[in-house]
């Protein structure tokens, strides 16, 4: 049972100025208070040192024990936190002082203090619950003795209670991030602000909290406070340029981080200057992904080129520069090339879950089945609950051994989200905040990627405005009933996607009303999915309902106009509708975003031939075989940005 005085609860009640010096007691009590725990602690008797702690600790307070209480509950906290966790950890015993008689025989001694009593004391039953508890107290204490005037005569009392405080937000960080409470750091940190002018450490810490909630809007603004603060350190910026390229969608501006990084590595961190260049290179090769125009896509290819060759340089045994060589040799269909250094990668770090991703998509680019399914087993065993690996999994199985068996993985991933998402939701359906999962398991599909890069527009026309609007008044009963779903909406876009792969393995296997129901799933979730309105149209291409598959591709290109299997499909049903010239178009515009997928050569052979053009649908014809020698069984891109 833990007490102290009501008024230790008002983080707010410092004073700009040194709290008036209240009455102490003596330097020799002061120290056989502090020394008699430690005693124990000396003798490796833990439990009766936490158990002295507990006994100081529940004292009724005077204003004379304020400064070593603060000691003592940091003090107990570190005893709990390093030694006395988990099953080791008693809870404190229910207090026997509500006995009126016990309080009779304690007040007998003079030397015994009065202990907290009554009915409604919080006990902890956990050590969690203790050990945060404690922290919180001492938090309240140490704020309430903080000094916001930066007067020079103040200085002294100034750093000493912003040590004091520093000391406790530290083992706070621990504490709460170690039991997924991030949200208790984030409300004492943003107090910690008022009197935290020129703290670097804490502004870091700060960073860091909103980083691991999620909030990556604000953690760049923090970020940007501590690059001021720190002029010579480096992380901050490779911090920042990752939020940029993994959350924000701010290639440009993450680019400018790393750059900013770089300069600094080369004049005080050069040990870090391999993960700069090799930033950067990861920055040019986002651009290059998300562009179109062919000259600049080359220039920027080239360029993410040149710093994965410089990172290497740099630091020849980084498995990530090996790996993004890898990705990028592949992306041009280097094969050969990307192999080598995917084994490179795996060489250096065996249990690189990208590395076995792609080396498992490059074997099935050289069409090795059975060495990329072997592989891929191998590397389920080491990572069974990985989304990205079951995903490519069922992608296999379904090219190589039928629907049946990718149905039984897809429902495994449905099995393995559940496990790892479903508890979380149900948290943030009570407490709304939006905290980033634990797992970095997430995946993005092919045939329903629905990342934040795919679904934003980069580069669509003027004129998607108004198609935007047309496609939304099409699924504009849908919403009627839609509520968005509680806790991460990240966990439930993986959801969807995951029915999304259900409904394709379906549609494949031509179980149509099993579909039907995977899609009707998915659109409860997230009825404004462009993925949602594209695997709508390929059911109804599958009915040989022409129209309404036309009516739901435009919708979905509306949405996203460079979602290539939707532009694909589109233009095929064009053809069926007799639309040639139209259907050559919607192909052409296809072939332009992306002209390393065969299915677009092919269908715009198919279209050209009906046109008659027999040469035009010759060449395209071998162009699609020259593709298809090459492809995997499923793109490069879908293997997410990885820095680790």
């Amino acid at each position: 049972m833990i007490g102290t005085g009501s008024h230790l609860f008002f983080p707010g009640s410092h004073s700009p100025q040194p709290p008036t010096p209240a009455r102490q007691i003596g330097a020799i009590l002061e120290t056989a208070l502090q020394r008699a725990p430690l005693l124990y602690i000396k003798t490796s008797k833990l439990d009766q040192a936490v158990a002295r702690y507990r006994s100081m600790l529940s004292a009724v307070e005077s204003s004379a024990t304020q400064s070593l209480r603060l000691t003592l509950t940091r003090q107990l906290a570190e005893v709990l936190l390093r030694g006395l966790t988990g099953a080791l950890y008693i809870p404190p015993a229910p207090s026997l002082q509500s006995n009126k008689k016990a309080q009779v025989n304690v007040s007998e001694s003079p030397w015994k203090p009065k202990q907290y009593t009554g009915f409604n004391l919080f006990i902890p039953k956990v050590d969690y619950e203790e050990i945060i508890l404690l922290l919180l107290i001492s938090e309240a204490m140490a704020v309430r003795d903080t000094v916001l005037s930066q007067a020079p005569e103040f200085e002294e009392a100034r750093l000493s209670a912003l040590k004091n405080a520093k000391a406790v937000y530290d083992l706070l960080a621990v504490t709460v991030i170690r039991w997924g409470q991030a949200s208790i750091l984030n409300e004492v940190l943003e107090r910690a602000m008022k009197f935290s002018f020129e703290e670097k450490h804490i502004w870091m810490q700060h960073a860091l909290c909103l980083i691991t909630m999620g909030k990556h809007f604000h953690a760049l603004a923090v970020l940007k406070e501590v690059r001021r603060l720190m002029p010579d350190k480096v992380i901050p910026c490779l911090m920042a340029s990752r939020i940029c390229f993994e959350n924000l969608e701010r290639p440009i501006e993450g680019i400018e981080w790393c750059t900013e990084a770089l300069k600094r590595a080369t004049a005080n961190e050069q040990h870090l200057l391999s993960r700069c260049l090799l930033y950067i290179g990861i920055g040019h090769h986002i651009q290059s992904q998300q562009s179109y125009v062919r000259m600049d896509k080359k220039k920027l290819s080239e360029s993410s080129r040149s710093y994965f060759s410089q990172a290497l340089e740099c630091d020849p045994n980084d498995h990530l520069a090996e790996y993004y060589m890898a990705l990028y040799n592949a992306c041009n269909f280097e094969i050969c090339d990307a192999i080598k250094h995917a084994k490179n990668a795996l060489g250096f770090q065996p249990e690189h879950a990208p590395s076995l991703q792609l080396l498992v998509l490059l074997l099935s680019a050289q069409k090795q089945y059975d060495e990329a399914s072997n592989l891929l087993d191998a590397a389920l065993e080491e990572y069974p609950d990985d989304l990205n690996l079951l995903n490519v999994k069922a992608h296999l199985e379904l090219f190589c051994k039928g629907g049946e068996v990718a149905l039984v993985t897809a429902q495994h991933m449905l099995s393995v989200w559940r496990v790892l998402y479903e508890d979380q939701t149900i948290m943030d359906a009570v407490d709304t905040s939006d905290k980033r999962s634990d797992t970095k398991s997430t995946f993005q599909l092919y045939a329903t990627e629905m990342s934040d890069k795919d679904s934003s527009s980069l580069h669509a026309q003027s004129i998607a405005a108004s198609r935007v609007e047309h496609a939304l008044s099409e699924v504009a009963s849908s919403l009627s009933s839609f509520t968005p779903r509680p806790g991460p909406q990240h966990a439930w876009v993986l959801q969807v996607q995951i029915w999304l792969l259900l409904a394709e393995i379906y549609i494949e296997m031509d179980e149509l009303h099993g579909a039907s129901a995977c899609l009707q799933e998915a659109t409860s979730i997230y009825p404004l999915s462009h993925q949602v309105m594209y695997m709508r149209g390929l059911l109804h291409e599958k009915k040989r309902e022409f129209n309404e598959a036309r009516q739901w591709f435009q919708n979905a290109v509306a949405i996203n106009p460079t979602h290539v299997k939707s532009l694909q499909h589109l233009g095929l049903i064009y053809h069926y509708l007799g639309y040639h010239r139209l259907a050559e178009k919607t192909l052409r515009d296809a072939a332009r975003i992306d002209p390393n997928a065969c299915m677009t050569w092919y269908n715009l052979g198919i279209v050209l031939e009906a046109m008659g053009e027999y040469e035009g649908a010759g060449d395209c014809m071998v162009t699609a075989l020259d593709v298809e020698t090459c492809s995997p069984i499923l793109p490069f891109t879908i293997i997410p940005l990885t820095f680790e």
